[in-house]
């Protein structure tokens, strides 16, 4: 029996429980709010990974960075590009969630949930102040995020500036790293019944009109996603590398269908590196930095849906969100995303980590984790083509790219 379950990919049994918990939630009712309780015990595991998968993810990501030194002009291009999309990535998620405002209009009263504090004031000094990590376990505790984020980059540069002495640090951060990485596929597992059990609750107790914001949701998303793909990148790759952006496209299509499939960065990346370096002619030094470092730092799409997500979390409990909500949103989307690990579900942890510091309900997770992973394989594969699009612009720049492996630019 648990063969035959385990031999189903877990998509295909996440989208089963997903159409299972609608049936269920339509025929039970309000009284499917009594499964709750599975859902919360799948919310709360993913809550427990916020602070152990950012603190370790982000630090192996930082030290697998090398002496920047060495590094010279890959280097600083490579991150120049992965931090300006990503801003450009958040920023697009926050615009569509402003001017469509999908959770607007959802009629949150018959989900019992605890007051939704008022935002506090807070002035630019505090918020500068508040970023520096006086006590590292007491902001861990707190699951405090931006602060988190800063000490967990400093750990990553000393490492770097230690050399040959960080060496057995960087060995127990990447193994950290990993580890984590495998309790999260572990906590993954539990998906298909906490989808179930959520969708349940959502379709017996908000009936349709929570499924048309979720439905609505998934929609914006795909259409951002796409916008980054076939402006963003197709614009990098056209103006930027001035390469034929049909051609580019033909030589990862195969990267961005297994990513679909697949929804892992990480699973993705030995398809993606021979794309980029047999089918876009980049080479071999350059395609394995640059399409590495992007597995674990580059998640465009991932910080396109954080935004988005955080301002649908915000409409449906009538959150008000200030100029400086936006900007922590914008700062945590893009620079969390080097520490959500390229494995399906990363996006949820992330998201549980940024609510926490604006303030936005955690109740929205467990309206968005029913469709999670339908979002989540079209965010990774924009994750990957953004890897392939950053590898292929640095291969130009700095003359690391033989042209001749793609078709001419004439048949574009």
């Amino acid at each position: 029996m648990l063969k035959t379950w385990f031999a189903i990919p877990l998509w295909q049994r996440v989208i089963g429980a997903l159409v299972l918990g609608i049936i269920v939630g339509f025929a039970w009712g309000p009284g499917a709010e009594s499964i709750k309780i599975i859902g919360d015990v799948f919310i709360a595991f993913i809550k427990m990974l916020v602070v152990p998968l950012i603190f370790f993810s982000l630090v192996a990501g930082v030290a697998a960075i090398g002496d920047l030194r060495k590094l010279g002009n890959v280097g600083w291009r490579a991150l120049l590009l992965f931090v300006v999309t990503g801003q450009i990535a958040v920023w697009l998620g926050l615009g569509l969630g402003t001017v469509f405002q999908p959770g607007i209009g959802l009629d949150t009263s018959a989900i019992e949930m605890g007051p939704v504090p008022d935002p506090a004031p807070t002035t630019w000094r505090e918020m500068v102040l508040g970023m520096v990590p006086q006590s590292p376990v007491q902001v861990m505790a707190d699951v405090n995020v931006l602060p988190l984020i800063i000490f967990s980059l400093l750990i990553g540069i000393g490492i770097l500036m230690a050399k040959e002495d960080g060496a057995p640090a960087q060995r127990i951060f990447d193994s950290g790293a990993v580890v984590m990485q495998k309790v999260t596929i572990v906590v993954m597992e539990l998906t298909p019944f906490g989808v179930f059990a959520l969708m349940a609750w959502v379709a017996g107790t908000l009936g349709v009109p929570a499924l048309l914001a979720l439905g609505q949701l998934v929609a914006l998303v795909y259409g951002g996603c796409l916008l980054l793909i076939l402006l963003m990148y197709a614009g990098i790759v056209k103006f930027l590398a001035r390469l034929p952006v049909v051609d580019f496209f033909r030589g990862i299509v195969d990267a961005m269908a297994v990513a679909y499939s697949t929804a892992s960065s990480n699973a993705t990346l030995p398809v993606t590196m021979r794309c980029v370096e047999r089918n876009l002619g980049v080479s071999r030094s350059v395609t394995s930095f640059t399409t590495s470092l992007g597995a674990t730092i580059n998640m465009d799409g991932t910080a396109m849906y954080l935004g988005l997500a955080t301002l649908f979390g915000a409409q449906i409990f009538g959150v008000d969100l200030s100029t400086g909500d936006y900007v922590t949103i914008a700062v945590l989307a893009t620079v969390g995303s080097i520490g959500a690990a390229g494995i399906p579900g990363a996006g949820l942890i992330m998201m549980a980590a940024i609510f926490t510091a604006v303030e936005v309900p955690l109740e929205t997770i467990a309206f968005v984790a029913g469709v999670d992973r339908i979002m989540d394989m079209m965010r990774t594969a924009t994750n990957v083509t953004g890897d392939a699009t950053v590898a292929t612009t640095v291969g130009v720049m700095t003359g690391e790219i033989d042209t001749a492996e793609m078709v001419s630019a004439d048949d574009v």
